[in-house]
C-alpha cells in the first residue's frame, strides 16, 4: 500500500457490495513500485445513490477517477459527457475519469480483457456458439467485443440470457443493430448446443447461489468461463470440471485489462510494464490453488 498524503491522487472504485473486488490490490502496489503518489480505495454505493456520488466525488481535487463494478457500469453512463465507442456500443463503461476540461469520460476494457484471456487459455471463440448468462455491464462488455471483427474477420455468434424480463433482448438488440443477427437473446439458460458459456451474472458472489445453468447440459466439447472471482473455485467451475470439461475462473480477464485501465488514467509507464510482464501481478491475484494449478509459485 503506498504512503497516502495530502498531495496523493485519489482513485475510487465504485461497486454494490465491494468485498470482491481485487482491482486495489494490482494497482497500489504498482503505484508504490513505479513512485506514482496514487491510491485506490473501493467505495460501496448503494444504486439509489450512484448519481448523486459520482457528481459530488468529483468536486473533489485529488479525486482523479474511478473504478466502476457491479451493478453500475450501465447507469453510471447517465452521469458522464462521453465514452469510448465499445462502451457506447455496450451501453457500460467499468472506468471514468476527468479531463482537463472538466468533463468526465468512461471508458470500457472488460471484453478487452475477457478476449484476451480466451487467447491466453488458447480457447477458440470465431465462428463459435456462445452464451452469456447475465446481461448487465459486464456481459454486454463481453458479447461487444466477441462480435468485433478481428484477424481474418470471423467472429463469434453470440446469445444472451438474463431471468430478468427484457434485459438480454435489450443488450442483443442493441448489439446486433451494429453486428447483423448473430446475436440474438434466448428464454433459456440451457448451455446444450453451445461451444461456449460465459457466467457474467453475479451467481457464484455467494456460495449459497444456485448455479446460473445445468451443467449437464453442456456439450462434451463446450469450454466455460465463469467471471465470478470469489470462492475459487466456484461451484460452476467445480461442477464442468467434474464434468470432465475446461472450465476457468475471470481472473485472467481482469489482468489482460490492467494495462488498459493504466493507460486510461494516464500511467502510461506501468501499462508498458504490464505489456511486457504479466506474471508478476498473475502471482498477486491468482488464488495460490490457482497458481499451483498452472504452475507458478506465489
Amino acid at each position: 500500500m503506498p504512503a497516502v498524503s495530502g498531495s496523493t491522487d485519489v482513485y475510487l472504485i465504485l461497486g454494490d457490495p465491494v468485498e470482491q473486488v481485487l482491482a486495489p490490490e494490482i494497482f497500489n502496489p504498482l503505484f508504490a513500485q513505479f513512485g506514482h503518489d496514487a491510491v485506490l480505495v473501493p467505495v460501496q454505493v448503494a444504486p439509489e445513490n450512484l448519481h448523486t456520488f459520482v457528481k459530488a466525488a468529483f468536486l473533489a481535487k485529488n479525486i482523479k477517477g474511478l473504478w466502476v463494478t457491479i451493478p453500475h457500469k450501465v447507469p453510471v453512463l447517465d452521469v458522464l459527457d462521453v465514452c469510448n465507442d465499445l462502451a457506447r456500443l455496450a451501453g457500460a463503461v467499468n472506468a471514468v475519469r476527468r479531463n482537463t476540461d472538466g468533463t468526465l469520460e468512461g471508458g470500457l476494457f472488460d471484453g478487452e480483457g475477457f478476449v484476451s484471456s480466451l487467447n491466453y487459455f488458447n480457447i477458440a471463440y470465431a465462428e463459435k456458439k456462445v452464451l452469456i448468462l447475465g446481461a448487465g455491464g459486464a456481459a454486454a462488455a463481453i458479447g461487444a467485443s466477441l462480435v468485433q471483427p478481428r484477424m481474418g474477420g470471423a467472429v463469434a455468434e453470440v446469445a444472451f440470457f438474463d431471468p430478468t424480463s427484457g434485459k438480454a433482448l435489450e443488450v442483443a438488440l442493441r448489439l446486433s443493430a451494429h453486428h447483423t443477427p448473430r446475436v440474438y437473446s434466448v428464454n433459456s439458460s440451457s448451455p446444450a448446443g453451445f461451444d461456449l458459456v460465459i457466467n457474467a451474472s453475479p451467481l457464484g458472489l455467494s456460495t449459497t447461489d444456485p448455479l446460473p445453468c445445468d451443467v449437464t447440459m453442456l456439450e462434451p466439447q463446450a469450454v466455460l468461463l465463469d467471471i465470478v472471482m470469489k470462492n475459487y473455485p466456484t461451484p460452476l467451475v467445480c461442477a464442468a470440471r467434474a464434468r470432465g470439461l475446461h472450465a476457468e475462473p475471470g481472473f485472467e480477464m481482469l489482468l489482460q485489462q490492467a494495462h488498459l485501465y493504466m493507460d486510461f488514467f494516464g500511467f502510461v509507464d506501468v501499462a508498458a510494464a504490464l505489456r511486457q510482464d504479466t506474471d508478476t501481478i498473475r502471482k498477486q491475484i491468482y488464488p495460490a490453488t490457482l497458481l499451483a494449478e498452472m504452475h507458478l509459485q506465489p
